[in-house]
C-alpha cells in the first residue's frame, strides 16, 4: 500500500502530522476493499465506521482491538492537517515520532486483517 509506504517515509523525514494522517488513509481504502467485496457502497471517511459496517456485513461482533486501532487513526484525520483544528499552532507542531509510529502501527494491523479476509494471508 502506498499511503503506508509515504507514512513510512514521512515519519523518517520527520514530518510527523502527514506521516500520521497517510495510515489513516491507508486503513480507509483497505477496509473499504472489504465492503467493495460485498458489493457494499463505502462511503465514508471513518475507518471505525467502516470496520462497524464491514461487521455488520457479515454478522460478526466487531473486533475491538481493530476499533481501538480505527478510533486511533480517525483521530489524525482532520487535526493532523488543518491548524484550526488545534487549539494553538500547526499540525506539525502538535505531532511528534511516537503519535506518527502508533497511527503506523495501527495501519499495518488493520491491513494485516484486511489481508487475512481478503486473500487468507498470515
Amino acid at each position: 500500500m502506498w499511503d503506508l509506504e509515504t507514512a513510512e517515509i514521512l515519519h523518517e523525514k520527520g514530518r510527523f502530522n502527514a506521516a500520521a494522517f497517510y495510515p489513516q488513509q491507508a486503513a480507509e481504502k483497505a477496509v473499504k476493499s472489504l465492503l467493495y467485496k460485498l458489493n457494499e457502497a463505502a462511503w465514508g471517511d471513518s475507518v471505525r465506521e467502516l470496520l462497524y459496517r464491514y461487521f455488520d456485513k457479515v454478522k460478526k461482533e466487531p473486533d475491538e482491538k481493530l476499533s481501538t486501532r480505527a478510533r486511533e487513526l480517525d483521530r489524525h484525520y482532520i487535526p493532523a492537517r488543518y491548524p484550526n483544528a488545534h487549539p494553538s499552532g500547526t499540525p506539525h507542531e502538535a505531532y511528534d515520532s511516537e503519535t506518527s509510529e502508533r497511527a503506523i502501527r495501527c495501519a499495518k494491523l488493520i491491513i494485516d486483517f484486511v489481508r487475512r479476509v481478503l486473500y487468507g494471508e498470515n
